[in-house]
This record gives structure tokens, C-alpha cells and sequence, in this order.
């Protein structure tokens, strides 16, 4: 089977959706960068399947240009392939992307609001707020387009009252990044409780971005 190994990562991943509780049952998905007979494209975990029942084959394998290689006809990719396939197309340095439905990320998405910079982590998804997608039909080109919109110098946001997405130079840091955004959007539902927190300035937040950067490499 091609990339046994990329499949076989997907599901360890994948797994650890649940096992994290960074997303519940069938929720979210997962997918790699990736190539098969000569075509760019990713792999992706399919729809609707338990993670723990997951095979190597169950993995589905799609091109940059929509069409679907080598998989078995009875296995359809998940219903958000199109938000994957756009982010690697936009996102030149996406090799991997995490797409959870965790559960202080929906509860904030739900706001439809920016994480503004209340805590200098923020900066990991690149930015100085971690930005909200607006609200479309799960697995439409609508979703697409604003998931694209809100992923503007980020590497991760927020989808609205529908959970999270990050994306990295491999699984391991694209799954990192969702656990660091689920985590502050934990840490800001327990700030607004106390009224509303301290922004950092934006020159702080400057400060900050140029020393994440040396941090994502420690």
C-alpha cells in the first residue's frame, strides 16, 4: 500500500483526538500532504468512521485538483476535504492540518469573535488575536472560503459554532497547535467570567510574534 507510513500517522493522530478529548467520537479530521502516481495532493481520514475502527486503507487519498486516486469506491474522504484541499493550495508550508470540534474552541467559535491578545500565546497561530471564520454549511466552498479568509498570516482560527483548525510543518506540530488553541480558549472562557481581561498593546504583541518565532524551534 503507498504511504503506509503518512496513513498509519493519520490514525495514531487521529486517536488521539479522542484520547485527548481534543475531539469527541467521529468528530473532526486529519489530514497530511502527500503524493500518489505523480499527483499532488493529501491524505485524508474518511467520513463518518469511528477513529478506532480505522484501517491503513480506510485513509483516502485526494488530488489538488478534486479528483479522488487509489482508494477503495465505497470510502468517501471526510465532508470537509474542501477546506484541507484550499489550505495546501494557499498555504505553500501546510503539510498537516488538525480540524477539531474541541470543546472551549466551539464554545468561544460560537461568539463569532476574534481571541483578542489577552494572554502573548496567542501569537503561536501566528498572529496577534486568533481569528473567527464566519458561520457557513459544514463541507460547502462557502466554509472554504472564509475558513481561507480568517487563516490570513495565521495558522490556526477559529470556525464559527463549529470548532477549530490548525495546520503545521507535520502532524505532530499541527496537533501541538490545536491542543495550544483549545487550551487558550479555555484560559479566555475563565477570564471573561472575572469581567474582561487586559489586551496586550499591539507593540507587545510585535515584541512577541518576533520571539515565537525562535520559539516554535525550541
Amino acid at each position: 500500500m503507498k504511504n503506509l507510513g503518512q496513513r498509519n500517522q493519520i490514525i495514531e493522530y487521529s486517536l488521539k483526538l479522542n484520547s485527548t478529548n481534543l475531539s469527541p467520537l467521529r468528530s473532526g479530521n486529519i489530514s497530511l500532504r502527500s503524493e500518489e502516481n505523480g499527483y499532488d495532493g493529501y491524505l485524508i481520514t474518511p467520513s463518518g468512521k469511528k477513529y478506532e475502527t480505522l484501517k491503513p486503507k480506510d485513509i483516502v487519498f485526494m488530488g489538488l485538483n478534486e479528483e479522488v486516486k487509489n482508494i477503495d469506491a465505497s470510502i468517501n474522504p471526510s465532508s470537509e476535504w474542501r477546506f484541507h484541499r484550499d489550505i495546501y493550495v494557499n498555504k505553500k508550508d501546510a503539510q498537516a492540518i488538525v480540524h477539531a470540534h474541541s470543546p472551549h474552541a466551539t464554545a468561544v467559535s460560537s461568539h463569532g469573535k476574534a481571541i483578542p491578545p489577552f494572554h502573548y500565546m496567542i501569537a503561536l497561530a501566528g498572529g496577534e488575536d486568533i481569528k473567527c471564520a464566519e458561520y457557513a454549511t459544514f463541507g460547502t466552498e462557502e466554509l472554504s472560503k472564509n475558513v481561507i479568509k480568517a487563516l490570513k498570516d495565521r495558522s490556526a482560527c477559529l470556525m464559527s459554532n463549529h470548532g477549530q483548525v490548525a495546520f503545521g510543518k507535520n502532524l505532530e506540530q499541527a496537533f501541538e497547535l490545536a491542543q495550544e488553541v483549545e487550551n487558550i480558549c479555555h484560559q479566555y472562557t475563565i477570564a471573561l467570567k472575572l469581567g474582561q481581561p487586559k489586551i496586550l498593546s499591539f507593540e507587545e504583541m510585535k515584541k512577541v510574534l518576533d520571539k515565537a518565532k525562535n520559539y516554535k524551534k525550541g
